[in-house]
């Protein structure tokens, strides 16, 4: 896919290129390397500085716990206020009361979608109430980073390209973040990049398949069959039965991987509901032959884990859309926005009116800034800039995401780079819609949500510029910022 980006742009010269010498050893070791071998390395280095960046993991906001406790009892809900005992939940937000008896146990009823849950139940059964499901989430994490490799492998032939881009998910966003916290609403994301990974990389496997076997039958040519006196009885059979017949039909819209990767993405979404409107990329991108086809194959796929949502929904709330949300949003504290930011209450949980306001967080809020305080930016009594709670621009916390306008703005008619732009604007527009940015964060962290999409873009913006000094710049810079995101995060106890 890099290749055919590269005949329909002029790549850029070579005079701002890294050094040769750096570069061709660069290149040699990855092309001799295993790329199994080099994931490994990623989740292994990921992983310790994953956890090494939150050593103590306090675990205040562990509400997939308690969730995954419940279900080991048999209940949709949590008991809640538990305010004594080794652990306690009372000072928990996003927990919607349910009313209860004088003197019968009180619960509560959760509003987030219940994979993250249900993955943390063998955890919960071993270890109880104790499950350290921060530790959880760094192993995920570390996990994604590995998937991450396997992807941009995929989407280009150019390893040092692919290498750089993962390095920038890894340590140049959000997820870092998300990953090392792992709280909460944090965990939820660590989980949908998990699912949303697989579902594109089994897409990408789709799409390479197919090229190969279009390669080998234009180099063979056709090769015609004679039918057998079996062939015309059982085509005869089949045509005068109505199961079967429709069996047939059904075989000829539905592509099995093209399946698999929808059912995988719609088990994302079980995370995070918001990927959701990542579809386009499966219309664009995978194996099926035809648009209509591959967006047949993977929507069949995703509605079975999004019935079983709805389902689940109904039966735990009696409802089929989880009613906690709506209340949480009309009775929950939301001082913590500033008096010119503040949460429209009058408007819905998701709604245009809400747009402006998160537009600015997410590619205009800028750092608190303390020009008294001096050029130190780690002391936490005073530092000259340090993050704001509230949350911070995309393009000062990633800022190699910038690399992917110059490649949408040349290739935008490759079906890869459409499927991947559509689907971050998709994503991106109804997170904005969303009431309110995340509260308490470094970054922009709904941006986890469509981060695995727009690495595709990176990855090729990477290996059509090439691994220069600005390539390189980029994503070092983005990788220094978020690590001062993650040391600002824990020392202030977000």
């Amino acid at each position: 896919m890099q290749r055919s980006i590269a005949t329909t742009t002029s790549p850029p010269t070579r005079s701002a290129s890294l050094a040769g010498g750096f570069r061709g050893r660069l290149r040699d070791v990855l092309e001799r390397a295993d790329p199994a071998y080099v994931g490994l390395f990623f989740v292994a280095l990921a992983l310790g500085i994953y956890v090494f960046s939150n050593p103590a993991r306090i675990g205040w906001y562990d509400h997939f716990v308690w969730q995954a406790d419940a279900y080991l009892h048999g209940r949709f809900v949590i008991d809640y206020p538990v305010a004594d005992g080794p652990f306690a939940n009372a000072y928990l937000n996003d927990v919607m009361p349910l009313p209860s008896q004088p003197g019968q146990p009180s619960h509560g009823l959760l509003p987030f979608p219940p994979l993250p849950a249900i993955l943390l139940i063998p955890f919960v059964a071993l270890f109880g109430l104790a499950t350290d499901s921060q530790l959880v989430a760094a192993l995920l994490g570390a996990i994604n980073v590995g998937l991450a490799w396997r992807m941009t492998s995929r989407v280009t032939d150019n390893r040092a390209a692919a290498f750089l881009a993962t390095l920038f998910f890894a340590f140049g966003t959000v997820h870092w973040y998300a990953a090392m916290l792992g709280t909460t609403w944090f965990l939820a994301h660590v989980v949908a990049t998990t699912f949303l990974f697989l579902g594109i990389t089994l897409a990408l496997d789709g799409e390479r398949r197919e090229r190969l076997r279009s390669s080998l039958e234009r180099q063979r040519g056709p090769s015609p069959g004679t039918p057998t006196a079996s062939d015309s009885l059982g085509a005869t059979f089949e045509a005068r039965s109505l199961f079967l017949g429709w069996g047939r039909r059904l075989r000829t819209l539905v592509d099995p991987l093209q399946f698999m990767a929808g059912f995988v993405f719609g088990l994302a979404a079980l995370s995070r509901l918001t990927i959701l409107f990542g579809a386009p990329f499966f219309v664009f991108v995978g194996s099926g032959g035809s648009y209509t086809r591959r967006a047949i194959s993977a929507g069949l796929g995703a509605v079975i884990p999004l019935g079983l949502l709805l389902l689940y929904n109904l039966v735990a709330t009696g409802h089929v859309f989880n009613p906690a949300y709506q209340w949480l949003f009309q009775t929950e504290y939301h001082g913590y926005m500033p008096a010119d930011l503040q949460i429209d209450r009058s408007l819905g949980l998701e709604d245009l009116g809400h747009v402006p306001r998160n537009a600015l967080i997410m590619f205009g809020w800028l750092p608190i800034v303390n020009p008294e305080c001096g050029l130190s930016l780690l002391d936490r009594t005073c530092a000259l800039v340090r993050p704001d709670p509230i949350g911070m621009s995309l393009l000062l916390t990633s800022p190699a995401y910038l690399l992917a306008l110059p490649l949408v703005a040349a290739a935008w008619r490759q079906r890869l780079v459409l499927g991947a732009t559509l689907a971050v604007l998709a994503i991106g527009f109804v997170v904005l819609m969303h009431f309110g940015p995340g509260w308490v964060q470094f970054g922009f962290r709904r941006s986890n949500d469509f981060a695995p999409f727009a690495l595709i873009l990176v990855t090729l913006a990477i290996a059509w510029l090439g691994v220069r000094r600005l390539t390189v710049a980029l994503v070092g810079i983005s990788i220094l910022v978020n690590a001062w995101g993650v040391y600002w995060g824990v020392v202030s106890g977000w």
